[in-house]
């Protein structure tokens, strides 16, 4: 059966530097789809985070990059299974380098944030699974 990926594509001031944080954040890296300007993240079989150098993101729009530092261009939500797996990735991704975030804690819904090398918002979130009724 066909399943739909999604490849979010992110401009990064240091292909290297992003490579190796998301490297020890537990993610893998494509070879087959990187190279000096340009890093495949594989979070999951259907999730993708292309992470280009600005020229190299310059090759498919016309229309200026945002400076993720100081503005907010997209909020990138991942799930977890655990809210002990939201604690552990954030803290992870914050003794690595990057910004700690929100937090947010609804009772079923567990989230919080982190800002990467670039200042991307990497949202991670739990949910009681009971709490989905489907």
């Amino acid at each position: 059966m066909y399943q739909q990926m999604i490849f979010v594509n992110l401009a990064v001031n240091d292909v290297d530097s992003s490579r190796k944080f998301f490297t020890e954040l537990g993610y893998t890296i494509n070879p087959q789809f990187s190279t000096d300007d340009c890093a495949c993240v594989v979070i999951s079989e259907t999730i993708i985070a292309m992470l280009l150098s600005k020229p190299r993101y310059r090759d498919f729009t016309e229309k200026e990059i945002a400076d993720s530092t100081t503005t907010s261009e997209t909020l990138l939500c991942l799930s977890a299974e655990s809210r002990e797996k939201v604690d552990e990735l954030v803290d992870k991704a914050v003794a690595i380098g990057g910004t700690a975030g929100q937090t947010q804690d609804h009772g079923m819904m567990y989230g919080r944030a982190f800002d990467d090398l670039d200042g991307h918002t990497w949202e991670i979130m739990w949910m009681d699974p009971s709490a989905v009724q489907g």
